[in-house]
């Protein structure tokens, strides 16, 4: 019986490193610089996630004003929907946030619900 002759191809090696190296450079030609239109982006973290969803319900209170109009609007369901939402984040993140990260996400979460309860008796 004839055994069976093994191949190796070196050549996959350098094929493959190849193909590393034009990846790279793809992936470089397509990195831009920040500009007005696409400003670099602080770096993800819960802190930056707490005051992202914090600042859309200042705007929905009537805190801020709405960067479409430029005007202070108040859309308490909406609002209420991002209170909700950080009181979800701040229960499904019990026991795996900083002190610091904790006090602010408590400290954000009652500023809001007051302003909310404010808001709400003011309309009626």
């Amino acid at each position: 019986m004839e055994t069976p002759k093994i191949v190796v191809d070196e050549d996959w090696k350098s094929q493959v490193q190849a193909e590393k190296e034009r990846l790279q450079k793809e992936v470089e030609q397509k990195k831009v610089t920040a500009t007005a239109e696409d400003p670099e982006m602080p770096p993800a973290s819960l802190a930056m996630l707490i005051s992202t969803i914090a600042t859309q319900a200042a705007v929905c209170l009537g805190q801020l004003p709405n960067p479409l109009t430029g005007k202070a609007e108040r859309h308490l369901n909406q609002a209420r929907h991002f209170i909700d939402t950080l009181q979800v984040l701040e229960d499904k993140t019990a026991g795996n946030r900083t002190a610091e990260e904790s006090a602010m996400l408590s400290a954000i979460l009652h500023e809001l619900r007051m302003s909310y309860v404010l808001g709400d008796t003011n309309e009626g």
